[in-house]
């Protein structure tokens, strides 16, 4: 049994961990709720409280709490799945992530992908090679009639034809397995021409274009391979794909570091381009200034507090990646207590053909799995990544925003700490700001 209590914007917010519920309250009720564990009978409430509070109302409000809690929305049980690894190897690969691109033509400041070769040297994915992923993708999906391939760099744009013809080929594959392919692409948009541009909105379902935020921030770090700032083609290019989107989906995925923690200036500059899907994501991770530190957590917890406020008011019609939550009608449970499915339900391709759990591991070879032309080899990797669920991290299993961020990055988790069943800390705070200023925005609004 677990709640999380927090006041943000002027709401007492309580969370019930187990069953999602979330409830306002009055200051009296907050204070009994924060304490109604360690003193569950009325006659303990009457003790604590009947100093300063009439023995009538906090009557009521106890019986409130009481039957909320028998109710199942006040510190309901938790409900532990059987969650066996082995099972998940066997539910079908869902998507790909096609690195048709292991080159770039920019070299920005914190990539992980070390500037565009994975440290595995400047290649692009063949034809053959990409023909052979959706074979594969489509072959162990199983039952699923919905696949899905992001192309991924790198710079995608880079291998352009390559991903005419893959495109195209999906579309074969299409009329003779019954299968329906979702495709999606990650860009950065330095350079796009209006060929590409229009093939990109006619079959991307979805389009995610890197752009930092306002040109002095975006220039420090996304730098182009002469070493000189990229945000004016960015801008020129975003808008050129956006505005032919036709309600189609996108996102401006912008990163702050250190060196920019007021960030949601970015996001306010971002939208007055025009732009109104919008993310901004924290670099997190060790060994670099750019990281954000636990010296700045304080002035970026408050950040997002004041965003939080005003985005909570603003009536236009422009989205913050990280402040939008279904408290309705999310995730199922073993969606929420899994996240991303990385090495089982999703696997990253190389451009010479190898399987990585995810992106972020792509070229490190201790992280391949296996091969196109030999398909899975190391199981036991695979199982890992499978028992890296909400149940499996010692950190997640006491945390109250465990069904919100489904244990965190794997990649965040190993590049800190080694250890892939032990989330990065930071990472960790900044994702419960966000949930809890997600929640706030939510209650604002209702």
């Amino acid at each position: 049994m677990m709640i999380h209590t927090y006041k943000m914007n002027g709401y007492p917010i309580v969370l019930d961990v187990n069953s999602g519920s979330i409830h306002v309250t009055d200051e009296q009720t907050y204070d009994i709720l924060n304490t109604f564990e360690e003193m569950p009978t009325l006659e303990q409430v009457l003790t604590k409280f009947g100093g300063s509070v009439d023995e009538n109302r906090l009557t009521e409000v106890w019986q409130e709490i009481k039957e909320l809690k028998d109710q199942g929305v006040l510190y309901s049980e938790d409900i532990e799945l059987d969650l066996d690894p082995e099972k998940s190897l066997h539910t079908g690969l869902k998507a790909i992530c096609l690195h048709v691109a292991h080159d770039c033509n920019l070299r920005c400041e914190y990539c992980f992908a070390s500037k565009g070769d994975y440290k595995t040297g400047r290649s692009l994915m063949s034809k053959e090679t990409a023909f052979q992923a959706l074979d594969y993708l489509v072959k162990h999906s199983g039952t699923r009639k919905n696949i899905e391939v992001d192309f991924f760099g790198g710079e995608p744009l880079i291998n352009f034809d390559v991903i005419k013809a893959t495109v195209d080929y999906g579309k074969s594959l299409e009329e003779t397995t019954g299968k329906k392919f979702f495709f999606t692409m990650t860009t950065n948009a330095f350079h796009v021409t209006e060929e590409q541009a229009e093939f990109l909105n006619d079959h991307m379902g979805n389009i995610v274009i890197s752009l930092d935020g306002r040109k002095p921030v975006n220039d420090k770090m996304r730098k182009n391979i002469a070493g000189k700032g990229s945000y004016e083609e960015i801008v020129k290019n975003a808008k050129l794909i956006v505005d032919g989107r036709k309600g189609k989906q996108y996102f401006i995925r912008g990163t702050f570091t250190s060196f920019n923690k007021d960030f949601s200036e970015d996001v306010r500059h971002i939208r007055s381009l025009g732009f109104r899907e919008i993310s901004i994501e924290p670099v997190t991770g060790k060994g670099s200034p750019l990281h954000i530190k636990k010296e700045d957590l304080e002035e970026i917890l408050q950040e997002y507090e004041r965003f939080a406020a005003e985005y909570a008011k603003d009536e236009t019609d422009y989205r913050f990646y990280h402040f939008n939550i279904n408290i309705y009608d999310g995730p199922c449970l073993s969606k929420r207590i899994t996240a991303c499915g990385a090495g089982t339900e999703y696997t990253a391709v190389s451009p010479d053909g190898k399987f990585y759990p995810c992106h972020q591991f792509v070229g490190q070879e201790e992280f391949s799995i296996g091969n196109l032309k030999e398909g899975i080899k190391n199981t036991d990797l695979q199982l890992e990544f499978a028992a890296a669920n909400v149940y499996g991290k010692d950190a997640c299993k006491k945390c109250w925003a465990k069904y919100f961020c489904s244990g965190g990055c794997h990649a965040n988790a190993y590049y800190t700490n080694n250890d892939i069943h032990k989330p990065d800390e930071i990472a960790c705070i900044l994702q419960k700001k966000r949930i809890e200023c997600a929640i706030m925005i939510q209650v604002a609004r209702s």
